[in-house]
């Protein structure tokens, strides 16, 4: 072998205890948060007498997909699932247009009784939403907003918790920035369009991708505002099947996954969103 060939060969690093240990303890916590998910798929492609059997076991014995046909004959879950995404993603519309005016505007304006109105929305951190239950819907109801998507879309648009997270992004942007805009005869709009928007993305992208998952996930509202099973949400149709029907573990299982999936997919996909975004944000325990 040439010279210059033995210099391209290079020697293959052994690993550090330190990165063996960081690796072993990543698949053991990998592990731990897969192994449920593991559970309720298995358990989906199991019969119903299977899946009550004890001793339980991981693994069917017989493969069969017929908790997945039943949660499909029984329900109307595809509606059930376009219902979820239609609330979600306008109020996850909503929530952004709302959280970043609203941060925007107490962080760089200045009004009288801004301290003021800026502690009653911060208020709303600690008013928990089942205590607004009730007077939510007496709301809704005098609107006439029962069984109506406004109905489960509104009441869920009312983001403290966003506004103060993009307020306090929002304060840290330099000031020379717009300042500089503001010289060259931009305006407020234009210069919150083309200067602040497009710094604040990490940010936004967390507070929408956070709202999605907390409205995919709600069950006590539309549960309370809606009776129509057509414009039943995924995880008041699948209680509503599992209430009508008794507990079929393997159908419960299924509509489980069902019901998870976009959220699965959501952080498949924006996972590093979700990592940048809480780093901006200051949810990393600031």
């Amino acid at each position: 072998m040439s010279t210059a060939a033995q210099t391209r060969v290079k020697p293959r690093s052994s690993w550090p205890a330190s990165q063996i240990v960081l690796t072993v303890l990543g698949v053991a916590v990998s592990a731990v948060f897969l192994a449920p998910l593991a559970w309720a798929l298995f358990t989906s492609l199991k019969s119903e007498t299977e899946a009550v059997e004890v001793p339980t076991h991981w693994l069917p014995k017989e493969w069969t997909g017929q908790a997945w046909s039943a949660i499909f004959e029984s329900g109307n879950i595809t509606n059930w699932f376009l219902n979820s995404l239609v609330v979600s993603v306008c109020v996850t519309a909503v929530v952004l247009t709302v959280a970043a005016l609203a941060g925007y505007g107490f962080a760089r304006t200045e009004f009288r009784g801004k301290n003021l109105l800026l502690g009653v929305v911060m208020a709303g951190l600690m008013v928990s939403p089942a205590v607004l239950g009730v007077p939510l819907f007496t709301t809704v109801q005098q609107m006439g907003m029962v069984d109506t998507y406004w109905g489960m879309i509104l009441p869920q648009c009312a983001p403290a918790a966003m506004v103060f997270i993009l307020y306090k992004f929002f304060q840290g942007i330099p000031r020379e920035l717009e300042e500089a805009a503001f010289i060259d005869g931009a305006g407020r709009w234009r210069v919150f369009f083309t200067i602040v928007l497009p710094l604040a993305r990490p940010s936004l992208a967390a507070v929408g991708i956070f709202t999605f998952i907390a409205s995919w996930n709600n069950f006590l509202w539309p549960y309370m505002v809606t009776n129509n099973p057509d414009l039943m949400t995924m995880p008041n149709g699948i209680a509503t099947v599992m209430n009508s029907y008794g507990i079929q573990w393997a159908q419960l299982m299924a509509g489980g996954l069902m019901a998870g999936l976009p959220l699965i997919i959501v952080f498949v996909f924006f996972q590093r969103q979700i990592v940048t975004g809480v780093a901006h944000t200051g949810l990393a325990g600031q």
